[in-house]
């Protein structure tokens, strides 16, 4: 019989990740918004660590090389962003929002299959087989295409939630009288106008895409897919940056996965001298962390909206570290450190900060949850409005508006947040329960990956309301079957009636 010892080094052979079988593995996530590929980067890191081999396409190549990941960059993507998103700020009715996400969406898509790298080491006939795709899910559908022309299962990622359109995808329930989307705007679904106007709302956006989007959809990919017919749903998995401490609990069909907090570094670093003297010279007072993200830059408020943020930090107690596009900033005082970059996650960490004023972003927002800091939000675009809201809700802060707040407001809201004990005390809470669980969002996401790879696509996973039209996934035919039904017995019913009546005069 072997030893036991022998027995144990069988299995560290077999289970080390460098004896697990390697994939190759093609990753899309070419939208020009840091927090969509940074989200997932520690996910790719992680998988490459293993052993699979990934080639990314990507706007932000590493700076340093990482052992088997492999960038295409696509910085032609970056030429209309920003005209994209002063579209989207002056839009003026859900149609045309609609109409300026799906037309960004599509040339977005083809700038990326048209890119010379894309061409070369993923269409090229002699490119490899890939074992795998991960994928964007924000509105990217053709890509779908390159899965089926590639002939390999799918991964969706869904940085910023789910919705209606991702839920489709797999034939996922969606429904409209509880669940917001993480674009529309904030509706009140305990109420009758609430759940009316969410209804319209995503009818018109529903509209929209059916009627206006998908012809043009088919015509890009038979542009560059000519033998794939129809806009596939062959995604074997979908991971969804969501969690029901985050958001409002919700169900999922079983191959789409929560992995809530899947960026958050479970290990924060210490920080640099110069910023942990700064906090530390904070004192019992403590620090204020503020950043509006990547896409509302600092430097282009206003000089009014400027000085109503100077002026009040220059008030306050605390000391601030404001994430400011320049390297200079008139008339900052000595309590405030700015920096075109901080370390965020490092920075939540740390117990001195006491507050995190913020855009309300999805990965702000569960960095913030995760380290259990009460947030004052400014939402200014996209899923950030809802996100706040949610936020405001629980308890978990408050939320301002950055375009209208006056000094005194902000202050106020400043010292009720740092304040009142009932804040701090619900952050913690939420806290405890988003990371109470039996798996991390990391381990999740390798495991199930891993089993679509094992189980060849794991088809079975699938539900067979992802074929479904509309109609009959709501079962309106039927529906309809009995509607006419009623409306021929009522005909009926009212011939028989009149030719009574008739009968007696």
């Amino acid at each position: 019989m072997p030893s036991i010892k022998m027995l144990w080094i069988f299995l560290l052979v077999c289970f080390h990740p460098g004896y697990l079988e390697s994939s190759r593995i093609l990753a899309l996530f070419p939208i020009p918004s840091p927090s969509h590929y940074f989200f997932v980067l520690p996910y790719l890191k992680s998988l490459a660590s293993m052993g699979h081999e990934i080639f990314s396409v990507n706007p932000y190549p590493l700076k340093e090389p990482v052992k088997n990941i492999y960038d295409v960059p696509v910085p032609e993507v970056f030429e209309n962003f920003d005209e994209f998103v002063k579209r989207v700020l002056t839009s003026k009715n859900t149609w045309q929002s609609n109409d300026v996400f799906n037309e960004y969406s599509l040339n977005l898509t083809d700038t990326v299959l048209n890119n010379e790298g894309v061409r070369r080491e993923i269409l090229s006939p002699k490119s490899a087989p890939f074992d795998l795709i991960i994928a964007d899910l924000w509105r990217i559908d053709a890509l779908c295409g390159l899965a089926a022309h590639l002939e390999a299962p799918i991964i969706g990622v869904a940085p910023y939630g789910t919705d209606w359109k991702i839920d489709e995808l797999v034939g996922n329930s969606s429904p409209n009288s509880y669940l917001q989307s993480p674009y529309s705007h904030f509706h009140d679904l305990e109420t009758y106008r609430g759940r009316l106007a969410q209804f319209v709302e995503q009818s018109i956006s529903w509209i929209n895409y059916k009627w206006r989007h998908v012809e043009k959809l088919k015509a890009l990919q038979k542009k560059y897919f000519p033998n794939i017919a129809k806009i596939p749903r062959n995604f074997a998995l979908v991971l969804v940056n969501q969690h029901f401490t985050l958001g409002p609990p919700r169900p999922y069909v079983p191959n789409m996965i929560e992995v809530g907090g899947l960026h958050v570094d479970q290990n924060p670093k210490p920080l640099p001298k110069e910023l942990e003297d700064f906090i530390q010279g904070a004192g019992d007072a403590g620090v204020i962390y503020f950043s509006l993200g990547t896409n509302v830059k600092s430097k282009s408020l206003s000089e009014d909206r400027r000085n109503v943020l100077l002026n009040t930090f220059a008030n306050l107690p605390q000391r601030v570290l404001w994430k400011f596009d320049d390297e200079q900033l008139p008339g900052t005082s000595a309590n405030v450190f700015i920096s075109k970059w901080f370390p965020q996650q490092d920075i939540l960490a740390h117990p001195q900060v006491k507050l995190f004023i913020t855009h309300g972003g999805l990965l702000s927002t569960i960095e913030s949850i995760h380290h259990a800091k009460p947030m004052l939000g400014m939402p200014c675009l996209f899923d950030q409005f809802r996100n706040m809201e949610h936020v405001q809700r629980l308890g978990l802060g408050l939320t301002l508006n950055l375009q209208e707040m006056t000094a005194e407001e902000f202050n106020s809201t400043i010292v009720r947040l740092l304040t009142e004990k009932s804040f701090d005390v619900i952050a913690k809470t939420t806290a405890a329960r988003y990371r109470d669980k039996p798996m991390g969002p990391m381990e999740t996401a390798i495991w199930w990956t891993h089993y679509v790879l094992r189980h060849k696509g794991a088809a079975h996973m699938s539900v067979a309301g992802k074929e479904l039209d509309f109609f009959i996934y709501h079962s309106l035919d039927v529906l309809g079957t009995f509607l006419l039904a009623f409306l021929v017995t009522l005909g009926i019913l009212s011939i028989f009636i009149f030719k009574t009546l008739k009968r007696f005069k």
